[in-house]
């Protein structure tokens, strides 16, 4: 697979968190662009991840299962591995859960990307450091307002808040340790609502669909009219690596965060959302149905939009897919899942051979 003008052949290229679902998306197109992928991350206990159904264990140069607050493992990782490139996705990743597990929210959120960033500088052959973190770090007043790269941080939130401090950490770090082109590049990176085949997280919306309407079950919407831009995993994925690129190309003028998310006609609400889920379903031969619930008094935004017009002008960023398109590839993904008619790897290829060409007919740069 030729992407990026081959940027990534041959490059040994960790990611940590290689066992979520944007991290094994991430991984396996690493490994089919032929760079030699490392992967660091704990494996959710499910009997469904994405990390089995594309069997990165085997594309892999090497795996450790481990927690990022492992400082031992952690460095031991960075060490024996010797990579150039780290993407550091490893996280505590869900709203919801940060308010029963708020400490180990901020230790694997905080610390564990300090733990990250401390071997990355111990080891010389890094040469550049993307930490993902979310759009979800900024101090959200809900206006009708897109968020630009040099807003303030906040976050209602134990999970928004932690993943502030890691934006603040990012630039505090950069400034003490990685100015002047010394060490590696760094840079951050914020994404929206992100959906695609392969999420089983709990309290997502499509993957909440996707369990209810598998069983024959309607699915509950508890918060409707949240508007939130929604875009397709491979949306941000080919973004983090055309950073990447960029990053060994000039590492002084790139080492800034940045946004990445859809257009602006791909903001929906919530309910807008499940209603397309549950029609691509039912294209299918399903029976879904979305009804609409009382919350639970969780806090939880009811409007946030990203500006990506640096990304776009810095970095020749440009979306590919709709929402719609999105929503439906991704519904697609699954029932050919649970159809268990289908080698997944092959129809995970086929997606993303899918928006390849249609990156290349928008003529988008790096699918050039």
């Amino acid at each position: 697979m030729r992407l990026f003008n081959d940027y990534y052949k041959n490059k040994r290229v960790l990611v940590t968190g290689h066992g979520g679902f944007k991290g094994a998306w991430l991984t396996y197109l690493l490994s089919q662009m032929g760079a030699n992928v490392a992967g660091y991350s704990l494996l959710v206990d499910s009997t469904e991840r994405m990390y089995d159904v594309l069997d990165l264990s085997k594309v892999l140069g090497a795996n450790t299962i481990d927690d990022i607050c492992n400082e031992q493992a952690i460095n031991k990782a960075f060490q024996d591995f010797q990579p150039e490139i780290v993407i550091h996705m490893a996280a505590q990743a869900l709203v919801r859960l940060s308010y029963t597990e708020p400490i180990s929210t901020y230790q694997s959120n905080v610390m564990g990307s300090l733990y990250v960033l401390e071997a990355a500088r111990k080891t010389s052959s890094v040469k550049t450091f993307i930490n993902i973190t979310t759009d979800k770090c900024y101090e959200n007043r809900e206006l009708d307002y897109k968020y630009k790269e040099d807003d303030a941080f906040g976050g209602y939130d134990i999970y928004s808040s932690s993943k502030a401090c890691a934006e603040i950490l990012t630039s505090s770090y950069r400034r003490s340790f990685l100015d002047k082109g010394k060490s590696f590049a760094l840079a951050s990176v914020r994404a929206g609502n992100v959906i695609g085949g392969g999420d089983w997280a709990l309290d997502r919306l499509v993957p909440d669909c996707i369990r209810a309407f598998t069983n024959d079950e309607d699915v509950h919407i508890r918060n409707p009219i949240a508007i939130r831009p929604w875009q397709h995993v491979l949306e941000p994925i080919m973004g983090y690596l055309l950073l990447g690129q960029k990053l060994g190309e000039d590492p002084v003028s790139y080492a800034q965060a940045y946004n990445f998310g859809p257009e602006d006609t791909c903001t929906l609400k919530v309910a807008e959302v499940a209603e397309m889920v549950a029609s691509n379903w039912n294209k299918a031969g399903g029976n879904a149905k979305v009804i609409v619930s009382e919350g639970d008094g969780l806090h939880e935004a009811g409007l946030l939009q990203l500006d990506i017009a640096k990304a776009k002008s810095m970095l020749g960023f440009c979306p590919v897919w709709t929402a719609k398109t999105a929503i439906q590839k991704t519904t697609e993904w699954y029932k050919a899942f649970y159809d268990n008619q289908t080698n997944m790897t092959e129809y995970t290829n086929k997606q993303i051979a899918e928006f390849i060409n249609d990156a290349k007919n928008k003529n988008i740069s790096w699918s050039l």
